[in-house]
């Protein structure tokens, strides 16, 4: 038979050499979070026909007896297979979980590179203005002398603003 020769470092047919059809969906956190819940509605399609499997079988192998079989050989002999089947399950359960964990830890990288750049611009923004002050305004105004809408009046103890929750101001009790 003639069968296309498969060296590692070929591209498929169709594509330019270099060119991987997941490279897109990489780059991306949305693509990324749509191709893993694919695969993911996939396998838990996958897992609902594993339940039926285990189900079925466990039936038929708790159902096969032989001459001179007590009542309990057939489930013994069963045992393996279901713990077996019961691995599967597990693990298609796991990796359903570990799709979804993985969609969340991308864009949450993304999210990450964008907070690590603005921190660093920050950064950079408060060097300049304790290298030089005076070049570079200050971005938050300063705080007014008094709080507008507070009486000065010090008699008003209701108006002035408490230090501390325990200071009475010379009351006995609140």
């Amino acid at each position: 038979m003639n069968q296309p020769e498969h060296r590692p470092g070929a591209a498929p047919q169709g594509q330019t050499p270099g060119q991987n059809p997941l490279q897109d969906v990489a780059a991306n956190a949305a693509a990324t979070a749509r191709y893993l819940a694919d695969i993911q509605r996939v396998i838990r399609e996958t897992e609902r026909h594993l339940v039926t499997l285990a189900d079925e079988t466990s039936i038929h192998l708790r159902g096969t007896h032989l001459e001179g079989d007590r009542f309990w050989h057939a489930k013994k002999r069963a045992r393996p297979v279901e713990k077996a089947l019961r691995k599967v399950l597990n693990d298609a359960r796991n990796l359903a979980a570990d799709l979804e964990s993985a969609a969340y830890s991308r864009r949450a990288f993304d999210e990450n590179c964008a907070n690590t750049l603005k921190g660093r611009k920050e950064l950079e923004i408060e060097k300049q203005r304790k290298k030089n002050p005076q070049q570079i305004p200050q971005q938050i105004p300063p705080m007014p002398e008094k709080a507008p809408g507070l009486h000065s009046q010090p008699e008003n103890r209701y108006a002035s603003p408490v230090s501390n929750i325990h200071d009475l101001r010379g009351r006995e009790s609140a």
